[in-house]
């Protein structure tokens, strides 16, 4: 893992040029290279469009908008881990950092040796869950084929793009077929967190999955809502 950290692309969008000047040492010295900066919220996703980043660090005070916003218009189309940092330290802030899609959560003052290896820790488990995925094997499953090894889920044949997390939960539901799966069991799978402040992430989540699955996501047929229990996802086309 060490040799591809080199490889890794970090993007900091921080309006405090000593907190970029003093992540991008420590972390060049933690074996990164590819570290791109950003002052403001505007130019921080423009930079996040043009080198699609691995991870990204996020703060939440920004001159002309809240990371909040740019988690949000980041989570529209992409699973990027993104650490906030913030010196906002409420828990009501936290909460709402995970609940719009955040990874990690950073109260400032922060050692930056810590976040360099937050960082290593999030690239640690990506690569583990990789590894854990393509110890299995090609199953059929209804009109599905999953093919674990490549990651690549098909219908009819025909390829379906997931983003990873899109992946990571249909892959979890189609081992667990027919059975009523809870938000908090998704949760605890999908995001190894607790189910607080997760509400509205598997929502747009499970809406993501069935407009790639279903003939008609908004009368779906494979994975099915039952009301304040959770979802079941059913692979038989009826």
């Amino acid at each position: 893992m060490e040799n591809s950290l080199s490889r890794r692309k970090i993007l900091i969008i921080d309006d405090e040029k000593d907190i970029l000047n003093l992540l991008s040492m420590v972390l060049r010295k933690e074996g990164f290279e590819n570290i791109y900066v950003a002052e403001d919220a505007k130019s921080g996703f423009s930079l996040y469009q043009k080198i699609n980043p691995d991870i990204i660090l996020l703060d939440i005070m920004l001159p002309d908008a809240e990371g909040y916003e740019v988690c949000k218009r980041i989570r529209e189309n992409s699973d990027v881990p993104i650490l906030f940092m913030s010196a906002k330290t409420e828990e009501i802030d936290r909460i709402l950092g995970f609940a719009l899609g955040g990874d990690d959560y950073i109260t400032k003052p922060f050692s930056p040796k810590e976040v360099a290896y937050r960082i290593k820790a999030h690239f640690k488990r990506i690569n583990y869950n990789v590894e854990e995925n393509n110890k299995n094997a090609i199953f059929n499953l209804g009109s599905f084929q999953i093919d674990e090894e490549k990651i690549e889920v098909r219908k009819n044949g025909k390829l379906i793009e997931f983003k990873p997390r899109e992946y990571k939960m249909f892959l979890y539901m189609a081992k667990h077929p027919n059975q009523i799966l809870s938000k908090e069991k998704l949760c605890n799978e999908i995001w190894g967190e607790d189910y607080i402040g997760f509400d509205n992430t598997i929502m747009v989540h499970i809406r993501r999955v069935r407009e790639k699955i279903e003939e008609d996501p908004s009368n779906p047929k494979h994975v099915i809502n039952i009301k304040g229990l959770g979802y079941k996802f059913i692979p038989e086309d009826e």
